[in-house]
């Protein structure tokens, strides 16, 4: 990710910083720009579903059936694993009754297969304060057929008790299939409200497939609303991404697997990222197949949406309005991508007033002289006067 304006950093401290500046990679481009023919993906099946039929089984066990007592101060971490651990090996529904349950993020809640836990409206899991730099409240680790639902769960950004590390996780869905997250808030996390990406060990590699995340807000965190390693068929939809700051990237969602692995078809639809300290969205290299479509990306400090050699991207019928930088960039390699039909207007307000009307095209898109083989066009830009 990049120190706006002038430095790209991964979020990953052993990659590399990589040097980008607007004024010396990008170039205007206007919205009736022709480029390269795209290669689009070819048509298939529909595999994205905001409600996907997931297996779960059919005992239910309540957590304060199993000593979880929800009231704020009682480490209940033990008293849910145990609730989970308790049920049949069909799986079944953990259910949190309303209340505040401190969770002790160094020993996770581990969900099984076919389990759902659900969280009362009115339930809270909450980090009990750490020195940690990396921890989890919930791991989703190498298993299939599970959904978790509503509540909050909440970090401690601003009660944690050490300096280094970013990597303090809400949820974390890794070499796992068939998952759905959905109507959960993630605020104040050390890291990331959320991570979605693989398991590898020195022999192989399992990648988290069909990942459904809706109506999530994740809100506040360090480092990333959320982030996107190793994974194919991941949906977020109807999911708001704000107020990221405290780390770089502090994007709403930093879609980076580089050399860890490939990011295959994602859909990222009808969200909003807005108030982020980094870009809205944040694309790098070794993805293929990302669908950015319906989105509002508004008053984010750098771009609305920015991709870094990032291939077969394709953006289309957003929203951008307000960011810090142009509404959408494409930079380095970025190539087989596009950017039609989208409404990106006043953006760039860091350099231009977002109230005067005219200026420049490249306040609204930016395509950078290396790029190749992208289709930019039918976009509707700041009106010129």
């Amino acid at each position: 990710m990049m120190k706006l304006h002038d430095t790209q950093s991964s979020a990953k401290p052993a990659t590399a910083k990589r040097t980008f500046s607007p004024k010396k990679s990008l170039m205007i481009a206007i919205a009736s720009l022709g480029l390269s023919a795209v290669a689009l993906p070819a048509a298939a099946t529909t595999w994205w579903n905001a409600s996907p039929s997931i297996s779960i089984g059919s005992a239910t066990i309540n957590v304060k059936n199993k000593g979880a007592l929800g009231n704020g101060s009682h480490d209940d971490t033990a008293a849910i694993q145990a609730a989970v651990n308790a049920l049949p090996s069909t799986g079944g529904t953990i259910y949190v009754p309303p209340g505040r349950y401190m969770i002790n993020a160094l020993k996770p809640i581990r969900m099984r297969s076919h389990t759902r836990l659900k969280l009362d409206p009115s339930a809270e899991l909450a980090v009990i304060p750490n020195s940690a730099g990396r921890y989890w409240v919930v791991k989703v680790w190498n298993v299939n057929n599970v959904v978790i639902t509503g509540g909050k769960m909440t970090g401690d950004r601003y009660s944690h008790r050490g300096t280094g590390g970013e990597w303090g996780y809400g949820i974390n869905v890794s070499g796992s299939k068939h998952v759905l997250v959905k109507g959960v808030s993630l605020s104040n996390f050390w890291g990331d409200g959320m991570f979605i990406g693989a398991i590898t060990t020195s022999r192989s590699q399992v990648l988290s497939d069909y990942v459904t995340v809706n109506g999530v807000v994740s809100s506040n965190n360090r480092r990333q609303g959320m982030s996107m390693g190793p994974a194919t068929h991941v949906y977020v939809v109807n999911s708001t991404f704000k107020n990221t700051k405290g780390t770089l990237p502090e994007a709403g969602i930093d879609i980076e697997p580089q050399k860890e692995g490939p990011v295959r078809t994602v859909r990222l639809e009808k969200n909003t990222f807005s108030g982020n300290h980094g870009n809205g969205i944040e694309l790098h290299d070794n993805i293929s197949n990302i669908t950015i479509v319906g989105n509002t990306l508004s008053g984010n400090r750098g771009f609305g949406a920015l991709a870094v050699s990032s291939p077969y991207v394709y953006i289309t019928s957003n929203y951008a309005t307000r960011n810090g930088l142009a509404g959408v960039g494409l930079s380095g390699t970025t190539h087989n991508s596009s950017v039609r039909y989208n409404k990106l207007q006043y953006n760039s307000t860091r350099y231009i007033s977002p109230t005067h009307a005219g200026g420049d095209s490249n306040r609204d898109i930016q395509v950078g002289s290396k790029t190749y083989s992208n289709s930019v066009g039918n976009n509707t830009l700041t009106p010129r006067r």
